[in-house]
């Protein structure tokens, strides 16, 4: 499958980032603010660490796939797994949680935001370079 050379629209790259990193502070900023052990404040940020990590890597491993561009399976998969895990243990870990209902809507609310902002920040990145790398002309060498 070719890439369509569709220009990054500012706004949503705004909005983008906007999600990913105010999910991400109003997230990190409710642990910081909440009364727990330090090992479950732990136990949150890492799970924030690994959804984030495993969204950006699951989206690019699935546009690899749909560029052509070689990925292998296993790979794919373990990205898969990680995501899905990050997610379980998140819902685990809320439902489990001596939590006000609020508040375990707010971590699931900016958990899921700061994903969907990493994602779409990932490719917004990727359109951009892709429409810089199309869009300069190839200066050819005037001796061939």
């Amino acid at each position: 499958m070719k890439t369509q050379n569709i220009p990054v629209s500012p706004a949503f790259v705004v909005i983008s980032w906007l999600a990913m990193l105010g999910g991400t502070l109003i997230y990190l900023i409710g642990l910081w603010r909440a009364e727990m052990a330090l090992n479950e404040k732990g136990y949150y940020l890492s799970l924030l660490v690994l959804g984030l990590f495993s969204a950006v890597s699951l989206q690019k491993t699935v546009r690899d796939r749909l560029e052509n561009i070689p990925t292998t399976h296993l790979y794919h998969m373990i990205c898969l797994l990680a995501f899905a895990i990050a997610v379980l243990l998140l819902a685990v870990g809320l439902w489990n949680a001596t939590l006000l209902p609020s508040e375990k809507g707010f971590y699931g609310v900016s958990f899921f935001m700061a994903l969907f902002g990493a994602v779409a920040v990932q490719k917004n990145t990727r359109d951009s370079v892709h429409s810089r790398e199309t869009a300069a002309p190839l200066e050819q060498d005037p001796e061939t």
